[in-house]
């Protein structure tokens, strides 16, 4: 076994002396009043100053009354806990020689040598971490895309805003209308950067008594104001909507200057006329971007009691339609369609009735838009188109052959069961579908474009007869019929209604008729209330008609009478 042969105490000092000098942190000794007696390189790197001009001078290079009261602070405390412990450990940002504050974290340590004080401090460059731990503060507390505020600062600033302030706070919601569209129109990113502008837009009205401006997400920003009276946002939320007035310019997928509007829906609360406490303000200001959005969006609302009545009767209203589609309350009126030459009912056009427990019978202007708004549709179609084919069967079994037409919307057409729910009840009455005609307003026609071609062209194929409702009152008329597989065309009543005295009204008639013969299209006139205007159009070549002159919406049974006694004036006659 070798003998072990220890470090000449020469070497073990000249290794130690080149570790301090090649060490990654900085070190430097001062003798026993804070002056400097030596650095290795690291620290002369670090604060840009050589040893040689260090040397000798006190620790912060200047005198103590030359320092600034916290660095004098930081000094004091260093020398009372060496003083008392012969050890001090703090983070401190040095300022180098370049003018650039350094993040240290710092040791001192009192060390004896034949009864000579000494200190040796380390210095370790924590910039990076400090950095890194502020950014992800930031990340934190604020937006990635927008770099705003995120909610939990927004509600912390209100919450101490609401502590502090004797004035009145006020709490404005803001959403992006048609968020969701424009962002399937743009792609993620380019809705990032209209977001980005319409921020950016906001800063530039330099709104007056803003105290936060924060960005939640997506589409969903809040403001915070404080002011002597809350009247005085009123001005500065018209200008943001004036602001939304004119358009943003954005790169669509490769297009250059596409114009696109962000018209913004604005919810408000403020103290403390709506609440005292942040949570409630908040959530008032919320409940008035709500009604604002069930609404049509593109408006500002402040928050009132009434608010919560009107939801309490939305409740109750969805409440009552879904007992309603359960115990099947809905009932199906019948409106006479005729043949103008012959005075024959043709069919009968399905109106829905809702027969409410308690207050009556109720028109489809009481609930209809709340039907299509619960996502009821389907479930209202079903019952009705339930109803129409059990009255079509017992018809058949009387001998008559009278069609009925129900009306279906983009809402219908657009759930995949649509169509084996009108075949299944077909088959399951045996009905022949030709008995079965389908009324498609041109709004159908615009919302869900493909959905709806090919549910129509499934339809056509069975045999079930297609009508275009409203026709005229659209846009693009002309071009549905020629893309869509129609039996005939419905003249919207608002053209029928001064037929006989408007020259520009029966012109419009006339070319419509003109239209629907060259298609091989038959029409339809809706509207007729005397008889003169049967009689002209009659003249005019219109195969059928409906009104209230040849009569009014009725219940089935009386429907069931009007063609009996037609059946027997026809036996009658013959």
């Amino acid at each position: 076994m070798t003998a072990f042969t220890p470090m000449p105490l020469a070497d073990k000092q000249q290794l130690l002396i080149k570790l301090c000098e090649q060490y990654e942190d900085a070190i430097f000794i001062l003798d026993a009043n804070l002056y400097y007696l030596s650095v290795n390189a690291t620290y002369e790197r670090m604060i840009g100053y050589t040893e040689d001009f260090l040397l000798g001078r006190p620790l912060g290079i200047y005198a103590a009354e030359l320092l600034s009261e916290d660095e004098q602070l930081v000094l004091k405390n260093l020398i009372s806990s060496l003083d008392s412990t012969g050890f001090c450990e703090i983070d401190f940002s040095i300022a180098n020689r370049y003018g650039h504050n350094v993040d240290c974290h710092i040791t001192y340590r009192r060390i004896y040598l034949d009864d000579t004080p000494y200190y040796v401090g380390t210095i370790r460059d924590t910039s990076i971490v400090v950095k890194n731990k502020k950014k992800m503060v930031h990340l934190l507390n604020h937006d990635e895309v927008t770099g705003l505020p995120n909610r939990k600062v927004f509600l912390s600033q209100t919450s101490e805003l609401l502590l502090e302030s004797y004035q009145e706070v006020v709490i404005v919601r803001v959403n992006i209308d048609r968020y969701r569209n424009l962002a399937t129109l743009l792609g993620p990113e380019y809705i990032n950067t209209l977001v980005e502008d319409f921020v950016l837009r906001i800063k530039a009205l330099a709104l007056d008594h803003l105290r936060c401006f924060s960005h939640f997400g997506g589409d969903d920003f809040a403001l915070l104001f404080e002011c002597s009276d809350a009247n005085m946002v009123r001005h500065q939320l018209d200008s943001l909507m004036q602001m939304c007035e004119r358009p943003f310019f954005v790169n669509d997928n490769g297009a250059t200057n596409t114009e696109v509007y962000c018209h913004v829906s604005v919810g408000v609360s403020y103290y403390p006329e709506n609440d005292n406490e942040f949570i409630g303000l908040l959530t008032k200001a919320e409940k008035a971007l709500n009604y604002v959005k069930q609404h049509g969006g593109d408006d500002v609302y402040w928050y009132n009691k009434s608010i919560i009545e009107l939801n309490a009767d939305h409740l109750q209203l969805e409440y009552e339609l879904r007992r309603a589609t359960i115990e099947g309350q809905f009932v199906t009126y019948y409106q006479p369609k005729f043949a103008l030459q012959t005075g024959d009912i043709s069919g009968f056009e399905a109106l829905v009735r809702w027969q409410h427990p308690t207050r009556g019978l109720l028109q489809p202007i009481d609930f209809i838009d709340a039907i299509i708004s619960h996502k009821l549709s389907l479930e209202l179609f079903s019952q009705v188109a339930t109803q129409i084919a059990e009255q079509l069967k017992i018809w058949q079994g009387l001998g008559f052959d009278q069609h009925i037409c129900i009306n279906a919307d983009a809402t219908e057409f657009s759930n995949p069961e649509f169509f084996n729910l009108v075949s299944n009840l077909l088959a399951q009455h045996q009905i022949a579908a030709h008995h079965l005609h389908i009324e498609v307003t041109e709004s159908s026609l615009m919302k869900r474009h493909s959905n709806v071609k090919k549910q129509l062209e499934l339809l056509k194929a069975l045999g079930v007869c297609l009508a275009l409702d409203d026709f005229g009152t659209g846009y693009a008329s002309l071009s549905y019929l020629q893309e869509y597989p129609f039996d005939f065309i419905k003249i919207d009543k608002s053209f029928i209604s001064k037929i006989t005295a408007d020259k520009t009204q029966r012109a419009i008639v006339n070319a419509i008729l003109t239209l629907a013969e060259a298609l091989d299209m038959q029409v339809i006139a809706e509207g007729i209330e005397n008889e003169h205007q049967r009689d002209l159009l009659l003249a005019m070549g219109c195969q059928y008609g409906q009104g209230y002159w040849f009569g009014k919406p009725m219940s089935a049974e009386v429907a069931t009478d009007m063609l009996m006694q037609q059946h027997l004036s026809k036996n009658n006659r013959d």
